[in-house]
């Protein structure tokens, strides 16, 4: 995609290494004491570098703590073995996670990071906003870290809160390159805990990442093994009745997609990890009866999107992306690559599972909450797996006759009568005949005024000409403009679900409150089959820059046009998400949109310079869904 973009590190298994074939579920729960091996005296297991560092800020499995207005890091591949099996790994200063960074804000800092790797490397600051030059993307902010060469990160801290750092180069996340970030407020902070626990959520896998990915190209659903069968089909029959089951089966036929695609990698290939530590290995966090306990969560996984949700222990979320939020309880949250949630929970009981389940639901990492180490509790079942309903497809729109003869797939002979959610549908249906098929959204100018129709966020789709090709398999004209969804297979679950909706920033971050000038609007497009993403139809290396002024107040658009969920990241400046009505309500800087789905922010370039704009899920930014910003 960029310069050094695609080099990968060898995965190959050094020699004489074992190569065992591991039962399902050992590769699912993987080994209890998998990390780092130690093959050799300078290599270290996770457990002898936790015990390394200050013990009483260090956790079994959890990375070490390094602080200071000066910092080295070294970058080097090191054998780790998780399921049975010892592979490379990217590591940074020996762990995987990455040391925990614990910075300061408003201090100067300097980090310098080394590489020993035999190709070029990089470290992205996710959600910190510095100088392009140190944003960490090659080929775009810089030419990257050369092997044997050290690279001087430079910046001052102008926010606090929980973030996290990765590389930015080929698919070293993926191998363990990734590690929590905390910038401790200037004053004191307003969120008050007793204990403070990261939990850095990952996913790994044993196999190549190119090879993963070249999997994914040549067929999109290959690790999908939660594919309708005829059991399923049976249980329509008794739920629908005959006619209706068979309809339903037959509109997902003629689409060419499988309802329960939610996700590109499962358990099938992937092991999932919390702290660098796998469901078997159960990492721990200690508390105190009568403590208020803060947990900071991290998803810094390549590929999955995580439900997390603590039974039987109430979480009030106070922190998203970093930045402080009104409290709201909940008991469940869902969230993709890149976010943060922190919350503050109160136990009670002396145990309590941290279980955080991918969207698939074929795998789950987990650990535990207690007050002595060596304590488990009860580890729930995954939720069954759901079926995409109608709206994750087609939005808001009557379904009844509809016409996509003009899009890339043809649902000429679909009945669409019957409503994936069992409700009843209007007969209705789409006319693109009035539609400009040539707009450049990247480019879409309004002119404000005292009444300004900018005041609130357009509703009218408009699809880029770019998007009527053999790339894009769908397009969604009636999108839904709700942030009030938790998402597939989190509705009406039982529990209180998190959503957009609830969150709402405090302490006058919000504050630019003027009516943006211009309009943005980009669609998140894909073709399954293809396993092509990219936005408005052009994959990376296809597309033009967006071009933005510095201090200029821009609203951005985003419809997603496919029936995957995607984290969205824009680097370099803030995502203040709003209503329909305009009214600003939380300050992200990565953003779930939904399947169907329209989403609109206001953000102000502060900062000149090149900066990326992204999916957050790995595979889907290297296949094409990455556009560059360029600030002037």
């Amino acid at each position: 995609m960029l310069e050094n973009y695609n080099m990968q590190p060898s995965r190959s298994k050094p020699e004489n290494m074992h190569s065992t074939m591991l039962s399902r579920r050992r590769f699912v729960q993987g080994l209890a004491a998998g990390g780092v091996v130690a093959s050799a005296p300078q290599l270290l297991n996770a457990d002898e570098l936790a015990h390394q560092t200050k013990t009483n800020q260090t956790k079994i499995g959890t990375a070490p703590e390094l602080s200071g207005k000066v910092i080295e890091l070294e970058v080097t591949e090191l054998p780790v073995n998780f399921t049975g099996s010892t592979r490379l790994a990217t590591t940074i200063n020996g762990s995987i996670p990455a040391p925990t960074l614990r910075l300061y804000e408003g201090d100067d800092v300097t980090i310098k990071v080394t590489n020993r790797l035999s190709i070029p490397t990089s470290i992205h600051w996710h959600g910190i906003i510095l100088p392009y030059q140190m944003d960490g993307v090659p080929g775009m902010s810089f030419k990257g870290i050369a092997p044997g060469e050290t690279f001087t990160y430079q910046f001052k801290l102008q926010q606090s809160g929980t973030y996290w750092y990765h590389s930015h180069s080929g698919f070293q996340e993926m191998t363990g390159m990734y590690g929590a970030l905390i910038v401790e407020p200037r004053i004191k902070d307003t969120v008050t805990a007793d204990r403070d626990h990261i939990v850095l959520l990952s996913d790994w896998t044993d196999d190549d990442p190119m090879e993963v990915f070249g999997k994914l190209k040549t067929q999109g659903d290959v690790y999908n093994f939660n594919q309708p069968t005829i059991s399923d089909f049976f249980k329509d029959i008794s739920t629908l009745g005959f006619s209706a089951a068979l309809d339903k089966r037959k509109m997902w036929n003629s689409m060419r997609m499988s309802p329960t695609d939610l996700a590109d990698l499962s358990s099938s290939a992937i092991t999932y990890l919390m702290n660098g530590t796998t469901p078997a290995g159960n990492w721990s966090g200690i508390f105190k009866p009568g403590e208020r306990v803060r947990l900071r969560y991290i998803n810094g996984s390549s590929n999955t999107f995580y439900d997390v949700r603590i039974p039987d222990l109430e979480m009030s979320v106070v922190q998203a992306d970093g930045q402080n939020v009104k409290p709201v309880s909940v008991d469940e949250f869902r969230f993709g690559p890149g976010e943060t949630y922190d919350v503050i929970v109160e136990p009670k009981q002396q145990a309590y599972t941290l279980f955080a389940q991918s969207m698939d639901r074929t795998g789950y990492a987990r650990g535990t909450l207690s007050v002595a180490a060596g304590l488990t509790a009860p580890v729930p079942k995954l939720d069954p797996v759901e079926w995409l309903a109608m709206k994750d497809m087609m939005g808001k729109m009557d379904h009844g006759s509809m016409d996509m003869s003009k899009g890339g797939m043809d649902h000429s002979g679909m009945n669409m009568g019957m409503d994936m959610d069992k409700g009843d549908m209007d007969k209705g249906g789409m006319d693109h005949s009035g539609m400009n098929m040539n707009m450049d959204h990247s480019q879409h100018q309004m002119n404000p005024s005292t009444n300004s129709p900018l005041a609130i966020p357009s509703q009218k789709v408009n699809h880029a000409k770019t998007e009527y090709g053999p790339s894009v398999d769908m397009r969604v004209d009636m999108p839904r403009t709700n942030i009030d969804d938790p998402g597939i297979g989190l509705r009406n679950n039982g529990r209180r679900v998190l959503t957009l909706a609830d969150l709402h920033s405090r302490d006058g971050i919000l504050d630019d409150l003027r009516i943006p000038t211009r309009e943005i609007e980009l669609h998140l497009t894909g073709n399954m089959e293809r396993y092509s993403w990219s936005f408005d139809g052009l994959e990376f290396g296809e597309s033009t820059p967006v071009a933005m002024k510095q201090g200029e107040r821009i609203r951005i658009i985003l419809q997603n046009d496919t029936m995957m969920t995607h984290p969205m990241h824009l680097h370099g400046m803030w995502s203040d998400l709003e209503s329909d009505d305009g009214t600003l309500t939380v300050r992200r800087h990565t953003l779930q949109v939904q399947p169907a789905q329209r989403i609109s922010f206001l953000t102000t370039p502060h900062d000149l310079g090149r900066w990326a704009w992204h999916c957050h899920l790995l595979f889907h930014m290297d296949a094409g869904m990455f556009r560059e910003v360029v600030v002037s």
